[in-house]
Order: C-alpha cells, then structure tokens, then sequence
C-alpha cells in the first residue's frame, strides 16, 4: 500500500479519533468543550471536507464493488481492523445514546436576550421559548450529534482508504507477474 493511503487514512483516524472523543467529553457535566471557540471547528471542518472527499474517489478509483472492498479489508493487520471497528462502535453508540436523550427539542438560539429551540414533536412542532438551563442542554445536544456523526464518517473514510489501498497493492502485484 502507497504511503498517500497510509497518510490519508491516518489523518482521517486522527479526525475521527478527535471528534468522538470531543463527543464523548460533552457528556461529562462542567467539561468546557474546544467546539465552543471559533477557529478549531474550522480547522477541523478545512481538514474534514478533503479527507471525506478525497475518500470515495480513491475507491471509485480502484473501481472494486463492495465485496471486493471487504475483502481487501480483511486483508489488513488485525490491529488495524480492530481499531477501525472499535472506532465505529464507538461513534454508533454515542449517536445512540445522544439520539435516546429523549428531547425534541434542536437548533436553540439566543434572540432579544430570550432564548428559543425548535419543539420537533408531532403534537407541538414549532419554536418555542426555553429556559437557559433548557438553552444549554440543547447546545450540548446538537454539539454531540455534530461531533459523532463526522466522526463515524472519518472512520469509515478511514476504512474506505485502507481498503483502496490494499486493492490497488494486490493489483499493483498482479499485473507484475
């Protein structure tokens, strides 16, 4: 495998590693979250677009079908394999866990000093005024579907790369003998 797929899937690990840990620390009461500052969401966000971009192509590239990219993945170390499920787990639980919270409510803002969020319930879909405490239960709620859900598709950008690359090595020893 090319050191570019090596590069390309660990950046992609390393964002998704961040994010769900990112995701995961929100949870913790009192715990100051990077995601409120300005500049590191757009860092993360000008190293999350190419990563995620970058990765379908390579496998468009190969022009492998699903199985064959499972396949090529089964191929690589165990370590690696295991880490990249271990990942996924994780990000599929905290989105279960933040999904399960059981509030309807999203996208809170600040207007005029009062604080809204929209009430997604059948019974009472609209915006409706909240209380501050209420305002950043939201906050942390859409915080933690925002970091879990490019963290999972890091991990699976991770896998896609890897696996790319284990098929164009294999192709690459094929066509040598």
């Amino acid at each position: 495998m090319g050191w570019t797929y090596k590069l390309h899937a660990g950046v992609a690990i390393g964002l998704g590693c961040l994010l769900l840990v990112s995701a995961a620390l929100t949870w913790l009461p009192g715990t100051p979250s990077w995601t409120e500052a300005g500049w590191p969401v757009g860092v993360v966000a000008l190293l999350l677009v190419p990563v995620l971009v970058a990765a379908p192509v390579r496998v468009l590239l190969t022009r492998a079908d699903r199985r064959a990219l499972w396949w090529a993945f089964r191929c690589l170390p165990g370590g690696v394999q295991a880490g990249l499920g271990a990942l996924a787990l994780t990000g599929i639980v905290l989105e279960g866990l933040g999904a399960s919270g059981g509030s309807t409510l999203q996208a809170a803002e600040v207007r005029e000093g009062r604080y809204y969020a929209f009430e997604t319930a059948p019974y009472a879909r609209g915006t409706m005024e909240i209380s501050r405490s209420r305002y950043l239960a939201v906050l942390e709620d859409d915080r933690r579907v925002w970091l879990t859900a490019p963290g999972v598709l890091c991990v699976v950008a991770a896998y896609a790369v890897l696996a790319a690359g284990e098929l164009r090595r294999a192709d690459r020893g094929a066509a040598r003998s």
